[in-house]
């Protein structure tokens, strides 16, 4: 089968387009024909090198899919062949079948189209998990979202006000805030033309706001550690910009506010129930149009290299697929 395979941690460019084994299903997995597979900013630092974990070399990478099972191991009783499924594999993705674990898969609502479905799982359910869990954000507070436009960005302006919030959307372009409007945020501010500190805190009236969604970096998460209110949470998302800032904790400690790490994967990992839980709650969400995806470009197996650029790039607003 063809596959996208990452032979050495170097540029985005060295990837390459080959065939590989077939997978098999052993004990306890399932094999899933690809249809779609989301393309997210991580991808592209991982196969440099630069993300948390380093795969064992070479590997497919691709995190999340949505396609058919196709043949199950020994053991499986939640899924059938045939089935349409959402699967989140960490590797594997961007083939025409990855094989993982069946606790890692769920049926998928015939609403839901598979290029939709493939890119729902990591940057809503990031969006999702910390707005919910690790904000614990209330009804009637207000969220400011940098880099709104984005996957994940897009996202939590959606479900922050699913939750009943006021949404900030913060973002490099009026093209951008526009999109991110018509997603559901009340206030616009693009940082290239305004001061973010000083917008935010008119806006606000001087209190600040209650939740930073932080998905930037840089200067921009420079003035968010400015704008935050009292017992306020700075969930720290992202470096989109390259450069991971620096914080200073006499902030943290005059003005009562909290910086909270959003690992998503890790989440995953030690909180298995939560996290369907909250997979059931978003695909609730979405079938009753309260959260949708915006699907940016669609770009076939062997264009990989160039979807992981163009998020990289940080061209992307909303999502990017791989349709093998």
């Amino acid at each position: 089968m063809k596959a996208i395979v990452c032979h050495d941690f170097a540029p985005i460019e060295d990837l390459t387009y080959e065939d590989i084994e077939t997978p098999v299903a052993n004990h306890g997995e399932v094999v899933v024909d690809v249809q779609a597979a989301g393309v997210n900013f991580p991808d592209g630092l991982l196969v440099q090198g630069l993300y948390q974990m380093k795969p064992e070399l070479p590997f497919v990478p691709g995190g999340e899919i949505c396609g058919i099972v196709s043949s199950i191991g020994e053991g499986v009783s939640t899924v059938t062949a045939g089935q349409r499924v959402i699967g989140l594999c960490q590797l594997g993705g961007f083939a025409e079948q990855v094989v993982l674990p069946a606790s890692h898969v769920m049926t998928v609502p015939e609403q839901i189209p598979s290029d939709e479905a493939a890119a729902l799982t990591t940057a809503h359910a990031t969006a999702h998990h910390a707005l919910k869990q690790r904000a614990k954000l209330k009804s009637n507070e207000t969220v400011l979202v940098t880099g709104a436009s984005g996957g994940t960005g897009l996202a939590a302006v959606q479900i922050a006000k699913a939750m009943g919030a006021t949404v900030i959307a913060a973002c490099s372009s009026n093209e951008k805030c526009a999109l991110a409007k018509e997603h559901g945020a009340d206030i616009l501010v693009n940082y290239n033309e305004n001061d973010l500190k000083d917008a935010v805190k008119d806006l606000t009236k001087g209190k600040g706001v209650d939740v930073v969604y932080e998905c930037v970096g840089g200067d921009v998460f420079a003035a968010c550690t400015r704008v935050i209110a009292w017992a306020g949470r700075l969930l720290v998302i992202g470096f989109a910009s390259g450069h991971i800032p620096k914080f200073p904790v006499n902030l943290a400690l005059v003005k009562g506010y909290s910086v909270v790490g959003v690992f998503w994967g890790a989440f995953v990992k030690h909180e298995p129930k939560a996290f369907y839980e909250n997979m059931h709650e978003l695909l609730t969400w979405y079938v009753k149009g309260v959260v949708r995806v915006h699907v940016d470009k669609r770009f076939a197996l062997e264009d990989t290299v160039e979807a992981l650029d163009y998020v990289g790039q940080r061209k992307v607003k909303g999502k990017v697929v791989v349709l093998p």
